[in-house]
């Protein structure tokens, strides 16, 4: 019989300390060294998503994770993922497939004792099959309100058999005093996991830092296993909104790039659908709250939502819907994505209520589509062609019917939409991987190419397209075409290696071994 895997847990002093960042460098480095490893969280919160190879769902920086180590995705890495749809009250999602919407008190009372059972399971299955579980804490583990039904943190490394390290951000001040007092908060038996520390995102001299480093090892009698510099332009997916919170702080437009402006709804969704725009040079990617921030935008995009009607709402309440129509009927370029397109239609209904408690909504009418909201979740990744865009630009309709561009990404959503009228659709796709599926249309384009809505995610992943949409826009202002196609899937591979070398460099390796092969001891 096959000895159950080893295993190492990183926890934080807080969230959006670098936890889901160092695990995922972990996995890269591990798997350099020749092991079988995959990554776990038995729980997290994240609007951004990821679709296994099987059609399920679970946390994106999971997803992330174990494409760093070269595994394929399984709901056994994230079999608990919940998604808020508004305050306090988030969608459960079990082993990839919704559960139901549960608020916080109820799911922490009526719902953890059975999800307790389910991470158990889940953890056990993978230390089966691997020779390393690189495990993802959430959080803190000092929140004594939630440690006595914790299934995320010190229980959950109990459960594992899995020694410790504790990241703390240094960005963020206080550096010592969070790891100090979150070790205070432990009760004896978890302060004996935590094996080591990791002070992350440090900027500056590393030798007037060593003062304090050398206080905290004689005072906790823990080493700190590294000290991480600050990784400025990462290149990999963000895990949740604080993240995204960067993203809006945005860079200085450079002459001869275009203008891409996401609206940053208040329940967006997988926003990493624009992570590749990041790489292009001649773009500028921005995130707008307030109509006040409009200015001149080349290109507008409408992401996804996890309350589609509510987020409607928010654009009709602060005028950005308006905007956005008469920016249309001006000649400007559009992309729905997932809610986004759904909200371009004529209506919105949930006479169910399953996304809303609105039951029927106008929508922004670009498009003859109505949307209904239904219980059923469709999570499948999905593959395609399309015959947007053409090279002769002189064509009233930016069609190319020969050599069309095979496109593929993922759908997430509640809703079926119909066509009140005959349309002309962006692409054509089918279940990825099996080509006994037959081909059917998704999304709707304008006559005129400038306003596309799709329900397929990662849509701009696909390098050929993403290039041909962008020179489109180009030569529509004038510009000449920008020659180079970008590997976005290149460019990832090449941050993961970034990623790992650089942790590589600034953390004990030996020591984390050692951790490893000694357990809890």
């Amino acid at each position: 019989m096959k000895k159950l895997a080893r295993t190492i847990m990183l926890q934080g002093t807080a969230s959006d300390v670098g936890k889901s960042i160092i695990t995922t460098a972990l996995c890269r480095i591990f798997y350099q060294d020749g092991y079988k490893v995959a990554p776990y969280k038995s729980q997290n919160m994240s609007l951004n998503s990821y679709v296994t190879l099987d059609g399920k769902e679970i946390g994106r920086a999971q997803g992330m994770q174990a494409d760093a180590c070269y595994t394929a995705a399984t709901t056994d890495m994230n079999p608990i993922l919940l998604k808020p749809k508004q305050d306090m009250v988030s969608q459960v999602v079990v082993h990839g497939k919704p559960y139901k919407d549960l608020d916080a008190r109820n799911y922490r009372e009526q719902y953890l004792q059975t999800a307790e059972n389910i991470v158990k399971d889940s953890l056990f299955s993978l230390r089966k099959k691997y020779d390393l579980i690189t495990i993802e804490g959430a959080g803190s583990p000092a929140e004594v309100n939630l440690k006595d039904r914790d299934i995320v943190n010190m229980r959950l490394a109990k459960w594992a058999e899995a020694p410790v390290i504790l990241i703390a951000d240094i960005d963020r001040g206080g550096v010592f005093a969070s790891i100090v007092g979150t070790l205070e908060i432990l009760t004896p038996e978890e302060r004996k996991r935590v094996k080591g520390f990791i002070i992350n995102k440090f900027r500056g001299d590393i030798s007037l830092l060593q003062p304090g480093v050398d206080w905290l090892e004689n005072k906790t009698e823990i080493p700190v296993l590294g000290v991480i510099p600050y990784l400025h332009h990462l290149g990999l997916e963000d895990e949740d909104g604080a993240s995204l919170d960067m993203k809006i702080k945005s860079t200085q437009k450079l002459e001869n790039q275009l203008d891409v402006m996401v609206i940053k709804l208040p329940r967006i969704s997988n926003f990493t659908d624009f992570d590749p725009l990041l790489k292009e040079p001649d773009v500028h990617l921005r995130y707008i709250e307030h109509i006040d921030e409009w200015d001149a935008p080349d290109m507008v995009i409408i992401p996804g939502s996890k309350n589609t009607l509510q987020d409607l709402l928010f654009l009709r309440e602060t005028g950005i819907e308006e905007k956005l129509i008469e920016y249309v009927k001006q000649g400007g370029f559009l992309l729905g994505i997932c809610a986004g397109y759904q909200m371009m239609g004529e209506k919105l209904l949930d006479p169910h209520y399953f996304e809303s408690d609105v039951s029927e909504l106008n929508g922004m009418g670009l498009f003859p589509t109505e949307t209904t909201f239904i219980q059923d979740k469709r999570t499948e990744r999905v593959e395609g062609t399309t015959l947007l865009y053409s090279s002769d630009v002189n064509d009233q309709l930016y069609f190319k019917h020969s050599d069309a561009i095979q496109i593929e990404g993922y759908e997430i959503h509640m809703g079926t939409t119909q066509f009140l009228q005959p349309v002309q659709h962006a692409f054509q796709i089918r279940l990825a991987g099996n080509q006994e599926h037959s081909f059917h249309n998704d999304g709707v384009v304008s006559d005129d190419g400038k306003v596309i809505g799709t329900y397929i995610h990662g849509i701009l992943d696909n390098d050929i397209f993403r290039r041909n949409w962008l020179n489109n826009i180009r030569v529509h202002k004038g510009w000449i075409e920008f020659k180079e196609t970008i590997s976005y899937r290149n460019k990832r591979e090449e941050a993961f290696d970034r990623l790992a070398d650089h942790v590589r460099l600034n953390l004990n390796m030996e020591k984390v071994y050692q951790m490893i092969e000694e357990g809890i001891e």
